[in-house]
């Protein structure tokens, strides 16, 4: 579960009050996308819908309908010079207090997003597989840590998953299509066989394998030489993380490689979060003949 979702049903386990607030629509330069939320209690708040005055009027709207006073459930906002925002698009904002069937109705969206979300294998759990584990935890990924030394697989951040096997290239098999697999072991034979399985199969949309020049052209003759086509082949990333910029150092590496890993799966990638608000702002507006109150900031 989110820190979002975990927040909402903490505030109702406690009987505090909050307001949920979503991006419902998003038109022209925007600094959040539909589907984007912010949880507003009366002492605190969780998320995003993008910062700046947008965030501030929006904040102090919901904390104006928590003491009681007379709010909108929407506002048109056009982030112009009247807001002090240069966009120049505009976005339509839903406020609604959470109760116990908006919390499970989040965790079901938050479900759905898991199950289309991205898989991104690390093998390996050693310096940079921990970093990485750092670096993908907050993306929008399902990330796995796999490695065959069980104790290497403790500690690792919340909602990172691990595989402990003595045959870690038995584990592509069991990837999903369209998966990413991060490639960072202690040893070069097991990184080998490791890009050897996934480049087989043909189906990753990222192979990547930490190493050098040197070791490239080793993998890529000792590949050819088990019959690996040339296309596939080529289609291996290694080095990792070294398209702008050239560091060793774990944290440095593993950031470069979320980033690259991140721009690979996610462009053009579509939401669960984005359809679901859609298809709630249509029927609450169309469906039951009712038109969503809205107001201009």
């Amino acid at each position: 579960m989110s820190g979002l979702c975990q927040k909402m049903r903490a505030a109702l386990d406690e009987g505090r009050k909050a307001i949920l607030i979503e991006v419902d629509e998003a038109k022209g330069s925007t600094p959040r996308e539909a589907g984007a939320a912010m949880l507003v209690t009366e002492t605190d708040f969780a998320g995003t819908i993008g910062g700046g005055m947008l965030e501030y009027e929006a904040l102090a709207e919901a904390r104006r309908m928590l003491a009681g006073e007379r709010g909108s459930d929407a506002r048109e906002v056009p982030l112009g010079p009247d807001l002090g925002q240069c966009c120049g698009g505009r976005v339509g904002l839903s406020f609604r207090r959470v109760d116990r069937a908006l919390a499970a109705e989040m965790e079901a969206r938050e479900m759905a997003e898991r199950e289309i979300s991205p898989s991104v294998v690390v093998f390996g759990a050693g310096h940079v597989g921990r970093a990485l584990a750092m670096a993908l935890a907050p993306l929008p990924f399902r990330t796995t840590i796999v490695d065959p030394r069980e104790e290497m697989l403790s500690d690792l951040p919340e909602g990172v998953a691990t595989v402990w096997t003595a045959l870690p290239e038995a584990v592509i098999a069991e990837a999903a299509p369209g998966s990413a697999a991060i490639i960072a072991t202690h040893s070069h034979a097991l990184d080998f066989a490791v890009a050897y399985a996934a480049l087989k199969r043909g189906d990753f949309a990222y192979t990547g394998m930490i190493g050098s020049k040197t070791k490239r052209a080793q993998f890529e003759r000792w590949a050819c030489g088990e019959g690996l086509a040339r296309a596939n082949v080529d289609r291996l990333i290694l080095p990792i993380g070294s398209r702008t910029l050239k560091d060793k150092r774990p944290p440095v590496i593993a950031a470069l490689v979320a980033a690259e890993v991140a721009v690979c799966l996610l462009e053009k990638r579509p939401s669960v979060q984005a359809d679901a608000i859609a298809t709630r702002t249509c029927r609450e507006r169309h469906g039951d003949g009712r038109q969503t109150a809205t107001a201009r900031a």
